[in-house]
């Protein structure tokens, strides 16, 4: 009877401590097992997968792509025709280059002027006349030459006791155009001065200038 009591106490304890414990605690005749309600069930994550690296760019492949970002030009490198209005006007041609500095040829074909000279003497009264010590030649006028036309200038001009081309005009000339070339040769000219008495003094005279396309 007592030994039926003390395990009835016995089981009663272990009844109202296992309500306790919210149940936790379950026995089994033999053996104790413990079991924990909220223990989190294990999750097993996936490993993301790796992409293949790409293949490294040979020479061919990155000279194909240069020259793929090479745009082609968009117009033709040719000329094109551009229509004439009031904005685009005609080129015209350059004119032909003038034949030395132009100058204003005399008309008048009086005696020569003698401005600020004196005692001006013709050759025939000379003790010695004047000898040239320096000729230039005549440029030949471009479109005289061009067309083939040749002339004659006669230059009258006083030789001063310097040796000095001084007053020159023309006196004939069988072509206008070549005078302006004729005078601007004629003051380049150098003398040796006339004598008169021993000393250099001013001359009158004249010199021709023959153009020729043969001596051309």
């Amino acid at each position: 009877m007592r030994r039926d009591l003390i395990i009835g106490i016995i089981c009663s304890v272990l009844i109202h401590a296992g309500l306790g414990f919210g149940g936790e605690i379950k026995f089994n005749w033999g053996t104790k097992k413990v079991v924990k309600k909220d223990e989190a069930p294990a999750v097993l994550l996936e490993m993301p997968k790796m992409e293949p690296e790409p293949p490294e760019p040979t020479d061919q492949a990155e000279a194909s792509s240069e020259a793929a970002s090479i745009a082609p030009p968009s117009v033709a490198d040719v000329p094109g025709v551009v229509s004439l209005d009031s904005f685009v006007q005609p080129v015209q041609p350059p004119p032909p280059p003038k034949a030395g500095i132009t100058m204003t040829v005399p008309k008048n074909t009086g005696p020569v002027a003698t401005k600020g000279l004196t005692d001006v003497f013709d050759l025939k009264n000379l003790d010695q006349q004047p000898m040239p010590r320096l000729r230039a030649q005549p440029v030949y006028p471009f479109e005289m030459k061009r067309q083939g036309v040749s002339a004659e200038v006669l230059i009258e001009f006083v030789c001063d006791s310097n040796g000095e081309v001084r007053d020159a005009r023309v006196v004939k000339s069988d072509n206008t155009a070549f005078d302006s070339a004729a005078l601007e040769a004629i003051y380049k000219w150098k003398f040796r001065p006339g004598k008169k008495g021993g000393r250099s003094v001013n001359a009158r005279m004249q010199q021709p200038f023959v153009f020729s396309i043969a001596d051309e």
